[in-house]
């Protein structure tokens, strides 16, 4: 359970004021949005605000060399992706916000923009649909952009494979990167793997539900509902040194031996650091043989 003292609290005057500010401003539609249907307010007020309990006390998350995360200027943040359901994302959502003071725009897949609920959820919290055109537009504006290249293969990984990258696609974040002339900032997460442990996946009924999978774990579906609260894992999230690509021309996005070999170092790099990371951290469970 999440502790209570941990949770939103409005008691005191100036938070119910600012509370009450907040809704007026709601009500008139004294707000703005971005053209991808950004609204830092919301997503401040109320979306970090309701996961910054998972954040600081479920799950302890310390972030390392947040140095290499630049100050102002456009970059792209790329993280390894686990633990069945991608609370990763928001981990390091709440991580570039909190402690780095930058929002970060997270490119999310084709499914989380085919669910209504979830899609315009998705939009106002600063995410946007994983495409070049979109990346291209955020990063030459200036903006953090993040990106999880194992897709839902690494998402949901079993639990044999925790911490080994999965392939990372063609690498068209690396290719969005060259054209922008922003850095790749490598990011490794550790934690992630263990708040689900997935030993198992119902294929079938996946498949009818239109999902990549459906996990099973040592707790769902056998407690129900119950077996959806995460583990409580320790977690470490750790920016690697940045990797340049303005020393490229934009025109070497389109060579794909560079864009692929520019991938697989950026795949390695993260690999690596997920090994350090966790030795750094310790073993929440004993290494596989």
């Amino acid at each position: 359970m999440i502790p209570i003292s941990a949770a939103p609290s409005f008691e005191k005057p100036d938070r119910v004021a600012s509370m009450l500010a907040f809704l007026r401003r709601r009500v008139e539609g004294d707000y703005e949005v971005d053209e991808f249907g950004y609204d830092a307010e919301l997503t401040d007020k109320v979306i970090l605000e309701l996961i910054r309990p998972l954040y600081n006390e479920w799950f302890r998350v310390e972030t390392v060399e947040l140095k290499n995360v630049p100050e102002e200027s456009g970059a792209l943040v790329v993280a390894n992706h686990s633990g069945t359901l991608p609370l990763d994302a928001l981990m390091l959502q709440v991580a570039m916000h909190d402690e780095a003071g930058r929002p970060l725009r997270l490119l999310g897949a084709d499914l989380v923009y085919q669910l209504p609920v979830l899609s315009h959820l998705a939009r106002k919290t600063g995410h946007t649909l994983a495409c070049p055109e979109d990346a291209d537009r955020l990063m030459r504006k200036g903006e953090l952009v993040g990106v999880f290249p194992e897709g839902f293969k690494g998402v949901g990984k079993p639990f044999s494979e925790r911490y080994k990258l999965q392939r990372f696609g063609r690498g068209g974040f690396v290719a969005s990167a060259i054209r922008a002339g922003v850095p790749i900032v490598p990011t490794a997460i550790v934690g992630a793997e263990e708040i689900y442990p997935k030993i198992g996946d119902l294929k079938s009924l996946a498949r009818l539900l239109g999902l990549p999978y459906l996990p099973i774990t040592p707790f769902f579906p056998l407690l129900g509902p119950l077996g959806l609260v995460p583990l409580p894992s320790k977690w470490m999230i750790e920016f690697g040194e940045p990797i340049r690509t303005d020393e490229y021309e934009p025109s070497a996005a389109d060579d794909p031996m560079l864009v692929f070999n520019l991938t697989d170092h950026v795949r390695e790099v993260i690999q690596q650091m997920l090994n350090e990371l966790r030795l750094r951290r310790g073993h929440a469970f004993p290494p596989l043989l």
